[in-house]
Parts: C-alpha cells; sequence; structure tokens
C-alpha cells in the first residue's frame, strides 16, 4: 500500500524565511503560487513579458523577473514550464545560481527522469505533483479543501528534503487531501502511459471513430458529435466521481450492460498488446527523445497533427453545437493552457 501523508506529517515551518521561486506562471504556476503566498511563503514569478501570463502575474499581485534574477534570490527553484522548455531554462538560467543548499523543486518528474536536467549532488531534488490542474489546486485551496498529491525525492542533500517537499505540498492545501509518496521514476512513466492510452490519445481516437462510423453509415454528424462527444462528460463526470461501478448504477440498465458485452471487443488483447508496447516506449526513454527531438527541429510533425486535427469533421460540428450552449465555454476556466495532462501541467 502506498504511504499517504496529512496536514498532522508536514512542518509549514521549514519554509519560513525561504524564498520559493515559480518558474513559469502557468496553470500550475498561478495555482501553486498563489496558495503558497496565502500560506505565508515568500514567493518570486518569473515569467517573460509580452504574453498573458505576465499580465496575469502582475495583475495577481506579484512583480515578475527573469529566471537568472529569481533562481538568483531563491532558495527553492521550482520549474513548471512545459516539459520541452525545461532543460533548456535549466542549463541557461538556473544551473550558474544553483549554489549548494538550494533546492529544485518539479511538479513532474520528465526532465530529472530521462536526464535532461543532471542536478550536481549538492542541491536537494523533490517533486510535488498536484492531481489535478492548477485551477482546481486554486479553488480547493480557497475553498478550504485540498487536491491530492504525489511526492518524491531525487536527491537528498539536506537530509530533509522529503520535508521540505511535504511542507510545500501542504503550503498549496495537498495534505488536507492526503499526499502519496512515489518516486520520480513512478510518477513520469504512469502520467505519460495515462496521457497517451487513456485520456488524450485513447480517448481522442475512440471518440474521433465512434463519429466516423456513425457518419459513414449515413447518420447525422450533430447526432454523432452528440453520442461520441457531447456526452462523455457525463460518463466521466460519473467515474471521477463514483468510479466505474458508481457510474454503472447512473446509467441505465440498457447502457451497463451493453458496456459488459461490448467493450472488450472494442478493447481487445491486441489493444491491450499495444499498450504495453507504448509502456515500454515510455520507459526505454524511446517517447522522450522523440518529444525533444521533435521541439529541437521546430515541431514539424506536431504542427502538422495539429492541423490534421483542428480540421477534422468532428471539430467542425462541434464548433457549431457548443455556439447552441454558451454554458459550456465557462467550465473551461479562463487560463485554458499555456502548455494540459497535460491538464495537470
Amino acid at each position: 500500500m502506498a504511504k499517504v501523508f496529512y496536514d498532522q506529517d508536514a512542518d509549514l515551518n521549514l519554509l519560513k524565511g525561504k524564498k520559493i521561486a515559480i518558474v513559469g506562471y502557468g496553470i500550475q504556476g498561478r495555482g501553486q503560487g498563489l496558495n503558497l503566498r496565502d500560506s505565508g511563503v515568500e514567493v518570486i514569478v518569473s515569467q517573460r513579458k509580452g504574453g498573458a501570463n505576465y499580465d496575469l502575474a502582475v495583475q495577481d499581485g506579484f512583480r515578475p523577473v527573469s529566471a537568472e534574477v529569481a533562481a538568483g534570490e531563491a532558495d527553492i527553484i521550482q520549474i513548471l514550464t512545459q516539459d520541452h522548455l525545461q532543460a533548456e531554462i535549466y542549463n541557461a538560467s538556473i544551473e550558474p545560481r544553483l549554489k549548494p543548499g538550494k533546492a529544485l523543486l518539479f511538479s513532474h518528474g520528465f526532465n530529472i527522469h530521462f536526464g535532461y536536467i543532471k542536478p550536481s549532488k549538492n542541491v536537494d531534488v523533490f517533486m510535488v505533483a498536484p492531481k489535478g490542474p492548477g485551477a482546481l489546486v486554486r479553488s480547493q485551496f480557497v475553498e478550504g479543501g485540498g487536491v491530492p498529491c504525489l511526492v518524491a525525492v531525487a536527491q537528498d542533500a539536506s537530509g530533509s528534503a522529503l520535508q521540505l517537499a511535504l511542507a510545500h505540498a501542504k503550503a498549496i492545501g495537498g495534505t488536507r487531501a492526503g499526499v502519496i509518496e512515489t518516486t520520480f521514476k513512478e510518477e513520469t512513466e504512469t502520467d505519460l502511459f495515462g496521457e497517451q492510452v487513456v485520456l488524450c490519445g485513447g480517448l481522442s481516437e475512440l471518440i474521433r471513430s465512434g463519429f466516423e462510423t456513425l457518419v459513414n453509415a449515413g447518420y447525422q454528424p450533430e447526432l454523432a458529435y452528440f453520442e461520441c462527444l457531447h456526452e462523455v462528460k457525463l460518463i466521466t463526470d460519473a467515474v471521477f466521481a463514483a468510479g466505474i461501478s458508481g457510474m454503472h448504477r447512473r446509467v441505465s440498465d440498457t447502457a451497463e450492460y451493453g458496456d459488459y458485452t461490448r467493450g472488450k471487443r472494442i478493447i481487445t488483447e491486441t489493444t491491450k498488446r499495444e499498450m504495453r508496447t507504448i509502456l515500454k516506449e515510455i520507459q526505454s526513454g524511446q517517447f522522450a527523445k522523440e518529444w525533444i527531438e521533435e521541439n529541437r527541429s521546430g515541431r514539424p510533425h506536431f504542427d502538422q497533427m495539429r492541423r490534421e486535427a483542428d480540421q477534422h469533421q468532428v471539430e467542425q460540428v462541434g464548433a457549431k453545437l457548443r455556439k447552441m450552449m454558451p454554458w459550456i465555454s465557462g467550465s473551461l476556466g479562463k487560463n485554458p493552457r499555456t502548455p494540459a495532462p497535460s491538464a495537470k501541467r
């Protein structure tokens, strides 16, 4: 069983007199930064000028500085930019100012686990990863609750890296819900697998394939959209709140029977073999290398795939139908993504 920490296991006093630099004021940067400040922690925000996130940081009462300044002044440097940018920022702006006794903090283990960032042995390296987007981290904190977090230590130079991580988790509200101990390896590999196989890759392809099947069979695209995309939220909300069995109790017996008798004909042993192949690609670092190289080459394949996805009929039909339901747009919040799963980052 996983080890879980709560409020009584964490000491906020460990952060007294320390400055935490938030490098990247995106979804997680804003949520964690505001919670830290409200918990009495001194926060320095690093965000480049010229974008909505910089303006938002100013609006929130911060005075954004460069990564170089933030790294020089802070005791704990939390890197919350997108994965493919972190190593470049670290090498150019953070490493030269990473003196012994300082700490590096992450909310996703990608760059440490796959070796794109290699800190010296005289600094702490730990992770606090909320299992939810930054907007939820903020709203739950304001309401007196919290979002569960993962915590991991890659380097314990000070001898108190885990305690510092738990203090940070408490400052953002995580210990109110529970903090599960893990490793950088486990967090990174399971996170990537979930995104690729279920949450993003698997779900997106399932929706598009179902939509195409109905439309190609002669059904109206609008009905195909409602049945294969729109109603996904109804099911995932039920799964989120009550698990799969709980969802079954909230749909018709017809739908539940169809689940049991037809679901395994869609997710077959062939599908599971491909899942295992994808997991091996993640574990070996093949996917990480591919993604970093894609960015270094200017994202030619990524941009092409994004354009093709945007042009799919389900997107065109959906854009029209969502205009009939203006209340839907409010569910995304005001700051969709400077990156998303990940929506979590």
